[in-house]
């Protein structure tokens, strides 16, 4: 009786996470997604809350916007989660956290990130240099033009075309100030 498994046996599902706020998302992160999927057979894009930054669209919109963008991505989720980012990885057998690196700043934040959710989670770190035409996007940059009445279609470049739509359609209607948080403050 061999005890070597059979070429015929399923072979287990690789799946990560690619976690963040996406408030909004760029096209730096939808770079990022189409990258990661190539490293994984299953990529969950996890749209969180970070209590401490104000969103600009809420849990739903992001998630929305997030879901018609990546609709035609074989391979590729989107789900919304409140809560450690590690919970929810492990809640959805993951192997591992996607994130994005722009620069040394980035690194050491994320660095300090990949070392605690090994150490309480048990979850590896992938990281992924961003490309180079997005290492200056960043979405809380983008958020500050938008709530200070800067032209969003000089930003095409960097964000989707249904993103531009979606924050034109906000400053149009005034509500360049953040909403109230999806969660409370911790």
């Amino acid at each position: 009786m061999s005890t070597t498994p059979s070429n015929s046996a399923k072979t287990a599902t690789r799946i990560a996470v690619f976690p963040g706020q996406f408030d909004p998302i760029t096209n730096g992160h939808l770079d990022l997604i189409h990258r990661g999927i190539r490293l994984f057979d299953e990529l969950i894009v996890a749209v969180g809350v970070n209590p401490e930054k104000k969103e600009l669209f809420s849990l739903a919109e992001r998630t929305s916007m997030i879901q018609a963008l990546v609709k035609d991505m074989a391979g590729v989720r989107v789900e919304k989660y409140t809560g450690l980012t590690v919970d929810f990885v492990k809640r959805a057998g993951a192997v591992a956290i996607l994130r994005g690196i722009r620069d040394v700043t980035d690194l050491h934040h994320e660095f300090q990130l990949a070392l605690a959710n090994r150490t309480v989670g048990g979850v590896e770190t992938v990281f992924i240099m961003t490309d180079d035409r997005y290492a200056l996007t960043s979405s809380s940059l983008i958020r500050q033009i938008v709530s200070l009445g800067g032209n969003i279609t000089q930003l095409r470049g960097v964000l989707p075309d249904l993103v531009i739509q979606k924050l034109q359609t906000l400053q149009r209607a005034g509500r360049t100030e953040p909403p109230p948080p999806d969660a409370p403050a911790v």
